[in-house]
């Protein structure tokens, strides 16, 4: 506890504003955003290549990055999403980084943290029952059909449909609640209100909409959240800050920390490093396109991380561990798609390859080289293995990239007077690399139903992760590939609509070997 408190010191925080929870956890009251004047620090962005099974390691570079900003004594914070306990007992496990590169309690915070999930689910869960006992109450609204899901925090695909006494409904997992979203969106306790008012929860038999203000109940829902609205404080094993806080998902949702985290980190250092879920086409792209255009902030660099490994994946290889120059060779064709992406946002960037130990030289060489010949930045990072001083060389170039120097105007690939339907075109044509767009009959008819609500709003394409395509068995760059809209859902207290591709579940479901079964 001291070490965190001491810590907090070296950024001017009064302790008034602290709240400790335990030892070596806290909160930072959000008042204090009221008191702080400084100008905002860089804004460094980490994204990477198309996720693979043997991970990316963006986390882990953001922890070690600012372990070695601040072995170079720069006043730097990174500010991260909370993890999801779905991934934490299936596929994917934690999200506390790696190695030498790690966030402290990585258990508490992989679990439970803080309760902000807790809170987020509780609050959600509540508008469900206060929108079942309305029907069951008489149902003065004349509530026909609900849109409003159950949500909770746990991989568990037999919840996607259910049946209650009442109707028919759904489970979403936690991080796809909307108020996940709304919370990581808001920028204080007014702003959560009133996007908490303005969620759509379904239709009267006139086919009106109805609002959670209808239901009633907000103030309940406020109360739950007015401690998950605090972002959260821990420190890396090497003692330094992290504001960590929110967590949607970045395939599902819009995949990055709270605007409030952000919004402080800013005050708070010189130097903020960020991540947001995913490949560039997911994570970074909302990122952009919804978080930054909520918050008016603008993005100093984007480090495209990704790994040799990786790379020989989306080369077709699936054995990456075997020497296969040929493989990296056709995997840069994806490198490439994604370093597209990011200067269509009008955005400078480097690469950083999360070196491993294992890596053969000649294929970093190749790698290094391919890079410099095509004058794009490139260094090494080596943090899981090493810490602070394996990012340090990494660090120096991101300062000398930044130093003295303006972020760019973003150029963004819709504009929001764009039509719903404009806007998932044009996002599927120049982020993903699609050739054209179809729509379901049902997403066609939610279009048409809900334009007027959405037409001014930006859009969350619902796709996975795994390629650039909806199509998750397409690896590398692929081309001539239709995307399907299968679904569209209006979330008008986050101020997005979602569009959900083919084969995407907001409740996901766990694999045949989770690793609930081997802790």
């Amino acid at each position: 506890m001291n070490n965190l408190l001491d810590t907090l010191k070296k950024y001017d925080i009064d302790m008034k504003y602290y709240i400790p929870y335990g030892n070596n956890k806290g909160k930072i009251d959000l008042s204090i955003l009221n008191t702080l004047n400084k100008k905002d620090g860089k804004l460094i962005l980490l994204t990477s290549v198309t996720p693979t099974p043997a991970g990316e390691g963006k986390t882990t570079l953001s922890i070690g990055l600012n372990d070695a900003f601040n072995l170079l004594n720069k006043k730097s914070i990174v500010t991260l999403r909370e993890p999801s306990m779905g991934p934490v007992f299936g596929l994917k496990g934690g999200a506390t980084g790696g190695g030498m590169a790690t966030l402290e309690p990585e258990e508490n915070i992989n679990l439970h943290f803080n309760g902000d999930f807790h809170a987020i689910t509780s609050a959600h869960n509540l508008l469900s029952s206060l929108i079942d006992n309305h029907i069951y109450h008489g149902n003065k609204l004349n509530i026909e059909e609900v849109i409003w899901p159950r949500t909770m925090d746990i991989n568990d695909r037999s919840l996607r449909k259910i049946k209650t006494t009442l109707r028919e409904d759904k489970f979403v997992i936690t991080a796809a609640s909307e108020i996940m979203a709304i919370l990581a969106l808001s920028r204080d306790i007014d702003d959560l209100k009133q996007r908490l008012e303005n969620i759509l929860i379904g239709f009267d038999n006139n086919k009106n909409f109805i609002y959670a203000k209808d239901i009633g109940g907000i103030n309940a829902l406020v109360l739950l959240l007015k401690e998950a609205i605090n972002p959260n404080v821990v420190l890396s094993k090497e003692g330094n800050l992290a504001l960590v806080h929110t967590g949607p998902f970045g395939n599902i949702a819009h995949g990055s920390n709270s605007i409030i985290a952000t919004n402080l980190s800013l005050k708070l250092a010189d130097y903020v490093i960020t991540e947001a879920g995913f490949g560039s086409d997911l994570g970074m792209e909302k990122f952009i396109d919804v978080k930054m255009l909520e918050a008016k902030k603008n993005i100093d660099l984007v480090v495209l991380v990704t790994t040799i490994h990786s790379l020989k994946y989306h080369g077709g290889l699936d054995d990456y561990h075997s020497d296969n120059l040929e493989a990296l060779k056709e995997g840069i064709k994806n490198l490439e798609k994604h370093i597209e992406n990011i200067k269509s946002f009008n955005l400078d960037f480097i690469v950083a390859i999360n070196k491993h130990n294992y890596n053969k030289e000649q294929e970093i060489n190749f790698l290094i080289n391919y890079c410099k010949n095509n004058g794009y930045k490139v260094e090494l990072s080596s943090c899981f293995d090493d810490g602070a001083k394996g990012s340090v060389n990494l660090a120096k170039l991101i300062i000398n990239e930044i130093a003295n120097k303006e972020a760019s105007k973003i150029t963004r690939p819709y504009t929001l007077e764009d039509s719903p339907t404009l806007k998932i075109k044009k996002l599927a044509k120049k982020i993903y690399g699609a050739s054209d767009v179809i729509f379901s009959k049902k997403a066609t008819l939610q279009l048409n139903l809900y334009h007027d609500l959405i037409k001014n709003i930006p859009v969350i394409i619902a796709k996975t992760h795994s390629s650039l395509s909806s199509n998750s068995s397409l690896r590398g760059r692929p081309t001539n590939f239709i995307l399907e809209i299968n679904e569209i859902r209006p979330q008008m207290g986050a101020k997005f609509f979602v569009a959900l591709t083919k084969g995407i579940n907001t409740m996901p479901g766990l694999n045949d070997n989770p690793r609930a079964l081997s802790i």
